[in-house]
């Protein structure tokens, strides 16, 4: 499972590029609007240039051919841009377009299996299922994951399943024993999973034992 980072904060976004682990990033106009010192444009070839991953940027504009030329004018600002397309019957017909023309899409707002089945269907490359969106409302999240994915070997579907709207660590071992091909992540979540008390207990260990042996035998250390 690869780990792509839900943020629009450069600085967090270099942070966990510098770890090693993060593949690509997911924005949204909510996270855009807590960062004000660029454009929206600058941001995500900002973002781009950092990762060199996927970077999903959604196209706001509802009504289908407004869609189509944001989404178009994003997917030039980097190789590296997925189209974020809401789940509408407007949006999907985007896609198709988008997939005809070879770029990339991330259908967003995924809340059904049928949702993510038509998604497939119109080409998408990443669906995104909500799962703390559903949890809040007393259903399960990540049940949706899991039948998505059964739904999707079921039929050989290529769309890869991008688990979203991920609100602590267990969602993200959950989304890969589920079988999602990405987890979005804030990046709260993503240093919380570094961490395990065992390991941190271990390390100190280690370090006292080192610094106990090399007090004994100096520079022989």
């Amino acid at each position: 499972m690869r780990f792509f980072l839900d943020t629009a904060n450069l600085e967090e976004i270099r942070e966990a590029a510098a770890w090693g682990v993060v593949d690509g990033v997911t924005t949204n106009p909510s996270l855009v609007a807590r960062e004000g010192d660029l454009s929206f444009r600058e941001r995500v070839k900002a973002i781009a240039d950092i990762v060199a991953g996927p970077v999903s940027a959604e196209a706001v504009s509802l009504e289908g051919e407004a869609m189509l030329r944001e989404a178009r004018e994003l997917a030039l600002l980097s190789p590296h841009v997925v189209v974020k397309i809401p789940m509408t019957p407007e949006g999907m017909g985007v896609v198709r377009t988008l997939s005809r023309e070879g770029r990339a899409t991330n259908v967003t707002l995924v809340f059904s299996v049928n949702q993510a089945l038509l998604a497939a269907a119109a080409g998408a490359t990443y669906v995104s299922p909500f799962v703390g969106r559903l949890d809040d409302t007393g259903q399960d999240g990540m049940g949706l994951v899991r039948e998505i994915v059964s739904a999707f070997r079921a039929g050989s579907v290529t769309t890869r399943v991008l688990a979203a709207s991920v609100r602590h660590p267990r969602h993200v071992a959950e989304a890969a024993l589920a079988g999602a091909d990405v987890v979005t992540l804030p990046f709260k979540v993503l240093k919380q999973i570094f961490h395990h008390p065992l390991t941190e207990k271990g390390i100190a260990s280690f370090v006292a034992d080192w610094e106990s042996y090399r007090s004994r035998h100096g520079d022989r250390a």
